[in-house]
């Protein structure tokens, strides 16, 4: 298809973004990629780069990684088994054709041990391979509240607190190694949630949607403090929202929603086809902006979601103190 010219194709874009259902289902993967005529993620250049993705034996982390592999990236993945660490090997290896050697490692990660984020991360210290980027995928919808051994809400830990100490611990290497990148994954239903910091590890009664929402509202806001703060190391902090894809994940927790919206959802080569090229693409512009359909995107769909003033510091300050860490870049780093 060739291109149409661009205030046309902005306008399209524009109003399926407008629109919503069409922005977020595979429609507006269709739509967007025809208009703009992308490249496909495999032929991002993946060459020489280092990648990092958790939450990589399932879903939209299985297929990012497959992509990156395709496009000739080394992939760092993590699994929360031994088990899940070699079948996922063994998927990838038959999906692409052949014995993936060392380009792809695997490691055991579970986000809801801190102590075990702590471990990962000094392990990556003391590999001579830096990374270029990483993409904070794990994550899960919990259908009842519980607490983790580290005395923290088991939602707003596993998506918020250890993705932050694990960037935190990570950032010296990043900075190390600039230009390099820290994409996390969102999620749609942070549209419908406004940060209040007081209410991020869901305080009295818990609902698992609201729950998964807030935190990831959390991530949206977050990405945009670890960007403003730390904008002069090269390292650089993207939000991808992957719109409505059909993963696990969707299947045992939201089916409700994965009955209506089935004919629609994306496949998950399509989620995470933005994650893919946040990670590779070499021209990104202006970092701390959340992304859909490889364009930045508003983070508020409606005004009511917009924190109140403060709320940002706020927020930072206590995943800081939860997580027990404060992020610093030594000056040798960059």
């Amino acid at each position: 298809m060739s291109r149409l010219p661009a205030p046309l194709t902005r306008a399209v874009d524009a109003a399926l973004e407008l629109a919503i259902v069409p922005s977020f289902s595979r429609i507006g993967h269709a739509v967007r990629s025809r208009l703009e005529d992308w490249h496909p993620a495999e032929q991002l250049p993946g060459a020489g780069k280092r990648v990092l993705v958790t939450g990589a034996n399932s879903g939209l982390g299985y297929a990012a990684a497959r992509m990156l592999l395709a496009a000739g990236a080394q992939v760092l993945v993590t699994v929360r088994s031994e088990d899940k660490a070699r079948d996922t090997r063994r998927r990838l290896e038959t999906d692409l054709g052949g014995d993936l050697g060392e380009r792809l490692q695997t490691d055991l990660l579970d986000l809801g041990e801190l102590a075990q984020v702590r471990a990962f991360a000094a392990r990556r210290e003391a590999e001579p391979a830096p990374l270029d980027a990483v993409i904070h995928n794990a994550g899960a919808l919990f259908d009842e509240k519980a607490f983790t051994s580290d005395g923290l809400e088991r939602t707003y830990q596993v998506h918020v607190v250890a993705p932050f100490l694990l960037t935190s611990l990570l950032l010296p290497e990043l900075a190390a190694n600039a230009p390099s990148r820290v994409v996390t994954v969102t999620s749609g239903g942070m549209y419908a949630e406004k940060l209040v910091t007081a209410r991020i590890d869901s305080p009295g009664r818990y609902n698992g949607t609201v729950a998964y929402a807030r935190a990831k509202r959390a991530q949206v806001v977050l990405t945009r403090e670890w960007a403003r703060r730390f904008a002069d190391t090269g390292v650089s902090f993207h939000v991808a929202h992957p719109g409505w894809a059909l993963t696990p994940g969707v299947e045992s927790s939201l089916p409700g929603f994965r009955k209506l919206t089935g004919p629609i959802l994306r496949d998950a080569d399509e989620g995470a086809d933005t994650i893919v090229y946040l990670a590779l693409h070499e021209e990104l512009g202006d970092d701390g902006r959340l992304w859909h359909d490889r364009r930045p995107r508003r983070e508020h769909k409606v005004p009511w979601t917009i924190a109140e003033p403060g709320e940002a510091g706020e927020l930072w300050a206590r995943v800081c103190r939860d997580a027990g860490v404060e992020p610093v870049v030594p000056s040798s780093a960059g």
